[in-house]
């Protein structure tokens, strides 16, 4: 387990989910939101890809990625920043595993294990999921010293369901994030 001060930074891994409205938009929205912020930096982002639907099936398809970032924030202050981005940009919470406007995940924070009523860290279902593991594959560094390459790939050899991502297009968000600011 990594431990940082308050003060340092640490890297951490957000997924970013999106399937009502213009998902694009909004999943570029949210990261600029994530940028906003004075405690977090917008390191990678990942490739954008269509899924279908995991639980829930009745329901259009969610364009998937992930983000990397850089924070000073501790976890559960990230995950209630990112919880509020999610209302802010429209989400509901009225079916478990249903359609919404965004998404977003705290999956890793600089190898941390944590278990609070608010987070689990990691994320517990992660590495049983195509659509999180193939945006995470886009931006963990080999060589990353938590592991998490290895555990990333490791998971993706040995998942089924990986027919259920597919590319859609890539990441333009620090064009997005320039138009949006004029």
């Amino acid at each position: 387990m990594t431990m940082t001060s308050p003060s340092e930074l640490s890297e951490a891994y957000i997924a970013l989910g999106a399937n009502l409205g213009d998902r694009e938009a909004t999943l570029m929205q949210a990261i600029s939101e994530l940028q906003k912020h004075p405690e977090i930096e917008v390191l990678r982002c990942s490739n954008l890809y269509e899924t279908d639907p995991v639980g829930y099936l009745d329901q259009p398809c969610f364009v998937n990625m992930a983000v990397a970032v850089r924070t000073s924030l501790e976890p559960e202050a990230l995950l209630t920043f990112m919880l509020d981005i999610e209302l802010r940009l429209g989400r509901e919470r009225t079916i478990r595993f249903g359609p919404r406007t965004v998404d977003l995940d705290l999956l890793w924070a600089d190898g941390r294990v944590m278990d609070t009523p608010l987070l689990t860290l990691p994320h517990p279902r992660m590495m049983e999921r195509a659509f999180v593991l193939i945006p995470l594959a886009d931006i963990v560094p080999e060589g990353e010293p938590s592991g998490l390459f290895e555990q990333i790939h490791h998971a993706l050899d040995n998942l089924d369901g990986k027919e259920g991502v597919r590319f859609w297009k890539t990441c333009n968000w620090h064009s997005a994030s320039a138009l949006s600011e004029n």
